[in-house]
Protein backbone atom coordinates (compact mmCIF):
# COMPACT_ATOMS: atom_id res chain seq x y z
CA UNK A 1 0.00 0.00 0.00
CA UNK A 2 1.29 3.65 -0.88
CA UNK A 3 1.72 5.88 1.38
CA UNK A 4 -0.98 8.45 -0.04
CA UNK A 5 -3.76 5.06 0.20
CA UNK A 6 -2.35 4.63 3.65
CA UNK A 7 -3.39 8.41 4.38
CA UNK A 8 -6.76 8.08 2.95
CA UNK A 9 -7.65 4.69 4.89
CA UNK A 10 -6.84 6.58 8.15
CA UNK A 11 -8.35 9.70 7.61
CA UNK A 12 -11.80 6.92 6.56
CA UNK A 13 -11.37 5.27 10.44
CA UNK A 14 -11.13 8.90 12.07
CA UNK A 15 -14.14 10.27 10.05
CA UNK A 16 -16.16 6.52 11.12
CA UNK A 17 -14.32 7.52 14.49
CA UNK A 18 -16.26 10.99 14.82
CA UNK A 19 -19.68 9.68 13.45
CA UNK A 20 -19.98 7.22 15.60
CA UNK A 21 -19.84 9.53 18.98
CA UNK A 22 -23.51 11.15 19.81
CA UNK A 23 -23.72 14.43 19.43
CA UNK A 24 -24.18 16.57 22.88
CA UNK A 25 -25.25 20.19 21.83
CA UNK A 26 -25.27 21.43 25.19
CA UNK A 27 -21.40 20.70 26.47
CA UNK A 28 -20.45 24.15 26.03
CA UNK A 29 -23.66 25.87 28.27
CA UNK A 30 -22.92 22.89 30.81
CA UNK A 31 -19.42 24.16 31.22
CA UNK A 32 -20.13 27.85 31.51
CA UNK A 33 -22.73 27.24 34.01
CA UNK A 34 -19.79 25.45 36.02
CA UNK A 35 -17.45 28.09 35.93
CA UNK A 36 -20.41 30.98 36.74
CA UNK A 37 -21.13 28.75 39.88
CA UNK A 38 -17.08 28.17 41.04
CA UNK A 39 -17.21 32.08 40.50
CA UNK A 40 -20.02 32.63 42.66
CA UNK A 41 -18.77 30.20 45.48
CA UNK A 42 -15.30 32.07 45.62
CA UNK A 43 -17.15 35.51 45.72
CA UNK A 44 -19.46 34.65 48.53
CA UNK A 45 -16.15 33.11 50.47
CA UNK A 46 -14.15 36.18 49.73
CA UNK A 47 -17.27 38.37 51.41
CA UNK A 48 -17.52 36.27 54.52
CA UNK A 49 -13.74 36.85 54.86
CA UNK A 50 -14.22 40.50 55.19
CA UNK A 51 -17.01 41.00 56.73
CA UNK A 52 -15.67 39.11 59.45
CA UNK A 53 -12.02 41.02 59.39
CA UNK A 54 -14.41 44.07 59.70
CA UNK A 55 -15.55 42.72 62.67
CA UNK A 56 -12.64 41.97 64.50
CA UNK A 57 -11.07 45.59 63.15
CA UNK A 58 -14.13 47.23 65.21
CA UNK A 59 -13.85 45.20 67.81
CA UNK A 60 -10.67 45.57 69.04
CA UNK A 61 -11.19 49.77 68.21
CA UNK A 62 -13.98 49.26 70.61
CA UNK A 63 -11.57 48.04 73.01
CA UNK A 64 -9.17 50.75 72.95
CA UNK A 65 -9.01 53.41 75.75
CA UNK A 66 -9.91 56.39 74.28
CA UNK A 67 -8.05 58.63 76.39
CA UNK A 68 -4.76 57.11 77.09
CA UNK A 69 -3.16 55.62 79.69
CA UNK A 70 -3.31 57.35 83.46
CA UNK A 71 -0.42 59.52 84.17
CA UNK A 72 1.74 57.47 86.78
CA UNK A 73 1.86 58.90 90.49
CA UNK A 74 -1.86 60.43 90.09
CA UNK A 75 -5.36 59.45 91.50
CA UNK A 76 -7.98 58.70 88.60
CA UNK A 77 -10.08 61.93 90.48
CA UNK A 78 -7.46 64.05 89.25
CA UNK A 79 -7.34 62.31 85.69
CA UNK A 80 -10.43 62.65 85.45
CA UNK A 81 -11.37 66.31 82.74
CA UNK A 82 -12.43 69.18 84.84
CA UNK A 83 -16.12 69.27 82.82
CA UNK A 84 -16.94 66.03 85.23
CA UNK A 85 -16.93 68.41 88.52
CA UNK A 86 -20.21 69.84 89.56
CA UNK A 87 -21.17 72.88 87.33
CA UNK A 88 -23.61 74.21 89.72
CA UNK A 89 -20.79 74.28 92.52
CA UNK A 90 -21.27 77.62 94.16
CA UNK A 91 -22.48 76.91 97.37
CA UNK A 92 -20.53 78.53 100.20
CA UNK A 93 -18.95 76.35 101.72
CA UNK A 94 -19.07 74.82 105.80
CA UNK A 95 -17.04 73.41 108.02
CA UNK A 96 -19.05 69.73 107.53
CA UNK A 97 -18.89 70.42 104.06
CA UNK A 98 -15.00 70.67 103.36
CA UNK A 99 -14.18 67.83 106.11
CA UNK A 100 -12.66 65.13 104.39
CA UNK A 101 -9.71 64.36 102.02
CA UNK A 102 -9.37 65.76 98.40
CA UNK A 103 -7.16 66.14 95.83
CA UNK A 104 -6.07 68.87 93.17
CA UNK A 105 -8.16 69.11 90.15
CA UNK A 106 -7.02 72.28 88.62
CA UNK A 107 -4.97 75.66 89.48
CA UNK A 108 -4.96 78.99 88.43
CA UNK A 109 -1.20 79.63 86.53
CA UNK A 110 0.01 75.75 87.59
CA UNK A 111 0.26 73.22 85.06
CA UNK A 112 2.58 70.69 86.67
CA UNK A 113 -0.37 68.60 88.41
CA UNK A 114 0.09 65.80 86.64
CA UNK A 115 3.61 64.96 87.35
CA UNK A 116 4.71 62.35 89.38
CA UNK A 117 6.04 62.49 92.33
CA UNK A 118 7.65 60.80 95.56
CA UNK A 119 4.01 61.78 97.45
CA UNK A 120 0.66 61.94 96.13
CA UNK A 121 -0.45 65.70 96.70
CA UNK A 122 -3.52 66.30 98.66
CA UNK A 123 -5.23 68.46 101.06
CA UNK A 124 -7.43 67.01 104.09
CA UNK A 125 -9.55 69.01 106.30
CA UNK A 126 -10.62 68.06 109.80
CA UNK A 127 -14.10 69.24 111.59
CA UNK A 128 -11.61 70.72 114.29
CA UNK A 129 -10.42 73.51 112.27
CA UNK A 130 -7.43 71.92 111.14
CA UNK A 131 -5.83 71.04 107.79
CA UNK A 132 -2.65 68.55 106.84
CA UNK A 133 -1.86 67.09 103.31
CA UNK A 134 1.34 66.90 100.83
CA UNK A 135 2.52 69.35 98.24
CA UNK A 136 4.26 66.10 96.37
CA UNK A 137 7.51 65.63 98.98
CA UNK A 138 6.92 67.41 101.68
CA UNK A 139 4.17 67.29 104.28
CA UNK A 140 1.99 70.25 105.62
CA UNK A 141 -0.17 71.44 108.35
CA UNK A 142 -1.86 74.39 109.44
CA UNK A 143 -5.29 75.89 110.84
CA UNK A 144 -8.28 77.21 109.04
CA UNK A 145 -11.80 79.32 109.36
CA UNK A 146 -15.27 79.14 107.27
CA UNK A 147 -17.43 81.93 108.00
CA UNK A 148 -21.54 81.76 107.45
CA UNK A 149 -20.84 82.22 103.62
CA UNK A 150 -17.96 80.68 102.97
CA UNK A 151 -15.45 83.04 103.87
CA UNK A 152 -12.09 81.58 104.28
CA UNK A 153 -8.49 82.18 106.23
CA UNK A 154 -6.04 79.70 106.79
CA UNK A 155 -2.45 79.77 108.73
CA UNK A 156 0.64 77.33 107.23
CA UNK A 157 2.74 75.53 110.37
CA UNK A 158 6.35 74.87 110.06
CA UNK A 159 7.47 72.68 107.06
CA UNK A 160 10.54 71.04 105.57
CA UNK A 161 10.73 72.45 102.01
CA UNK A 162 12.04 69.87 99.99
CA UNK A 163 11.46 70.36 95.94
CA UNK A 164 9.95 68.39 93.73
CA UNK A 165 7.54 70.77 91.68
CA UNK A 166 5.92 70.99 94.10
CA UNK A 167 1.74 71.99 94.29
CA UNK A 168 1.43 75.04 95.54
CA UNK A 169 -1.36 74.32 98.52
CA UNK A 170 -0.05 76.56 100.84
CA UNK A 171 -0.17 79.68 98.33
CA UNK A 172 -3.79 78.56 97.31
CA UNK A 173 -4.92 78.67 100.96
CA UNK A 174 -3.18 81.66 101.75
CA UNK A 175 -4.84 83.65 98.89
CA UNK A 176 -8.45 82.26 99.37
CA UNK A 177 -11.20 84.18 100.81
CA UNK A 178 -13.96 82.39 99.76
CA UNK A 179 -14.71 78.69 99.19
CA UNK A 180 -17.69 77.15 97.51
CA UNK A 181 -18.89 73.45 96.45
CA UNK A 182 -20.67 70.53 96.91
CA UNK A 183 -20.73 67.26 98.19
CA UNK A 184 -17.74 66.05 95.26
CA UNK A 185 -15.98 69.50 94.53
CA UNK A 186 -14.27 73.06 96.30
CA UNK A 187 -13.23 75.97 94.45
CA UNK A 188 -10.73 78.11 96.23
CA UNK A 189 -11.66 82.19 95.44
CA UNK A 190 -9.32 85.24 95.82
CA UNK A 191 -10.09 88.55 96.35
CA UNK A 192 -11.66 89.39 92.94
CA UNK A 193 -13.54 86.52 93.37
CA UNK A 194 -12.19 84.28 90.96
CA UNK A 195 -11.17 80.83 90.54
CA UNK A 196 -7.52 80.17 92.39
CA UNK A 197 -7.87 76.49 92.59
CA UNK A 198 -10.45 73.83 92.43
CA UNK A 199 -10.06 70.25 93.96
CA UNK A 200 -12.26 66.73 94.42
CA UNK A 201 -13.25 65.24 96.90
CA UNK A 202 -11.25 61.69 97.47
CA UNK A 203 -13.11 60.40 100.59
Amino acid sequence: MSKTELEQDLRKTFERAAASVPAAPDLVIRAETQVRRERKTWAAAGAAVVAVAAVAVVGVAMQREPDGPPVAGQPAAVQTSSATTTASATAPATVSGVSGTWFPLRMTGFTGLRKARPQQPMLTFAADGTWTGSDGCNSLGGTYTIGAGGQFSATVGDQRLAGCDNVPHTGVLMETRKVVGDKISLRFLGADGLELASYVRTR
